[in-house]
């Protein structure tokens, strides 16, 4: 190639998602958090039970990480190539590999415990992360509903 040369021509990529949310809460702003989410998924595209859906399984992450995570969490939500991306974080003491290996649903009568299984079943895809400095949970939904395989 010379100087004469044309170029070739060049593709550009975001470098960043679309990030919608990314803050500190505790539990003061949970219901406030809610809402936020809500307005930022349905403004993302997703509607009907598939809203509801993302937004009870962020509930339950945002109320585990306030009373298993020290109070406080760290979130981020944002679009990427027709997904919605949930991310909270805490700096609670971890999850046990029994706990976080068990996918089995809790009877009805189990007072706890249906938080990381409800996320799991709401939403398309869960990564969980945990260790003694805390725990970050992922949650993806697809924006179209035939993104969305059902379990």
């Amino acid at each position: 190639m010379t100087n004469a040369d044309p170029h070739a021509p060049r593709t550009v990529v975001p470098i960043e998602p679309a990030l919608l949310i990314a803050e500190a809460f505790d539990q003061a702003q949970v219901t406030e958090i809610r809402h936020s989410v809500t307005s930022c998924a349905h403004a993302s595209g997703l509607s009907g039970q598939r809203l509801d859906d993302f937004v009870l399984a962020i509930n339950e992450l945002i109320t585990n990480a306030v009373r298993h995570g020290g109070g406080r969490g760290w979130l981020r939500l944002w679009q990427e190539s027709g997904l919605l991306i949930y991310e909270v974080a805490d700096h609670g003491h971890g999850i046990s590999p029994q706990r976080l290996g068990d996918r089995t649903r809790p009877t009805p009568d189990t007072a706890g415990g249906w938080g990381l299984w409800l996320a799991r079943e709401l939403t398309d895809a869960m990564e969980v992360v945990t260790g003694t400095a805390g725990t970050t949970v992922r949650v993806t939904t697809g924006l179209n509903d035939r993104d969305h395989t059902p379990r």
